[in-house]
Formats: C-alpha cells, structure tokens, sequence
C-alpha cells in the first residue's frame, strides 16, 4: 500500500508541475486557450513519472533481454553403437550382468549362439545372433526366434524340434545369454548387420553365389 500511495502522491505532483507549467507560460496559445491543459500534456506527463516510478522500483542489475542458460554437455556416446564407456564389445559385455533367465524367445536365441557359434569370437558370436534377429523380422522367415532357429533344415544342431543339453553353468553359455540380450536390443552393431545366411567358410553351398556377401568373421562367412 504504501508503494502505491507514493507513486500517486508523485503523479499528482508532477501533473500539478505540469499544469503550473502551461498555466506560467504566459504564451499567446496559452492565453486564448484560456489556461485550459491540453491532455497530450498530462498524459506526456503522466507517462513520465510512470517510467520514473517503474525505474526505481526495479532492482538494480536487472537484465531486460532473456537470458540464456549453458546446458552441460553430455557425456560422449559412441555414434555407431550406441554405449558410452566402451571401445569393443568385450568391454561392453563385461559391463553387463548375467540375466538370472531368460524367456523362451530368448532362450531359443541364446541357444543359437552357444551350439552355432560358441568357438568363435564375440564379434562372430554377435554377428549369428544378428542374423536370427534379421530372419525374425523378415517376412521370409518365421517370426519368432524359435520359429527361426527350429525351422527345418537351416541349423546343423537342432534335432528334430529339440537342441542338445547346454551347459548352463560355463563362460560360454553366460556370454550366450548377454549376447542374446545385446542382439534383440541392437545394441551393438554387427560388421556383418543386415546379414539373412551365413555358413562356414570351409564349405561353399550352391545358394551363396546368388547372395551379397557382407562380411567373414573368422570361420563364418555372412550374406544378404
């Protein structure tokens, strides 16, 4: 209340200021105008004191323009992978812990990477089970994981509709598990992405002179 009462006392004053102004001018416009204020005076008066008040009630160092805050950067993300903190897949997957399970989707992935690929390196380890991935998401091939991998006459390990025992408690089959992980989730990218066929590169079936080859990951060789 008392901020108001000042800033009218003010206003009052300076109109009163500028009336007393016109009235002392004593010009000839003045005098046939009968001392009459014109209002463009005391609204140019009025506004005046209006931006003096404002003037001082604002705090000093007070910045008119928006003002910009830096944002930290973020941390450096591999662009091709997608996973900070790791410059191969090693490192990558040791950062991962072991799922206590798996559903049966993944179950049937992990299983293809351990009997298909186990002896090779991770990057061929990773690149089979991208392939299973690619088969699932083709209309060409069935659309499940399992459907992949028991489809007949595609993987040397499976009998029948069944895989042979897995031993659960090795390295191998721990790494199986994480690897099946990473592929559903693309989180790493294979040398051999986009890949549908593979064999071993001491055979060389009919079908893979039609195919594009992509890549060899040691024993493997892989085909779009």
């Amino acid at each position: 209340m008392g901020r108001k009462v000042k800033g009218a006392s003010a206003l009052s004053l300076a109109v009163m200021a500028g009336i007393a102004l016109f009235g002392f001018e004593g010009t000839r416009a003045n005098a046939e105008m009968g001392n009459y204020v014109p209002v463009e005076a005391i609204e140019q008066v009025t506004q005046s004191v209006t931006e003096a008040q404002d003037d001082k009630d604002t705090p000093s160092g007070f910045v008119s323009q928006p003002v910009v805050q830096t944002i930290p950067e973020t941390p450096e993300v591999d662009s091709q992978n997608a996973v900070p903190m790791a410059s191969n897949l090693g490192d990558y997957l040791s950062g991962i812990p072991t799922p206590a399970n798996l559903d049966k989707q993944l179950n049937c992935l992990a299983g293809a990477i351990y009997h298909e690929s186990k002896g090779e390196p991770l990057d061929g380890q990773l690149a089979v089970a991208r392939v299973i991935v690619a088969r699932a998401e083709s209309p060409r091939f069935p659309s499940s994981y399992c459907g992949v991998v028991f489809q007949r006459h595609q993987f040397s390990f499976v009998r029948g509709k069944a895989m042979p025992a897995i031993n659960k408690s090795s390295r191998a089959w721990q790494r199986a598990q994480k690897l099946a992980l990473i592929a559903d989730q693309d989180g790493w990218k294979s040398e051999a992405e986009g890949a549908l066929y593979f064999h071993a590169n001491y055979v060389k079936p009919r079908w893979s002179s039609k195919m594009t080859r992509l890549a060899q990951i040691d024993n493997h060789i892989f085909y779009r």
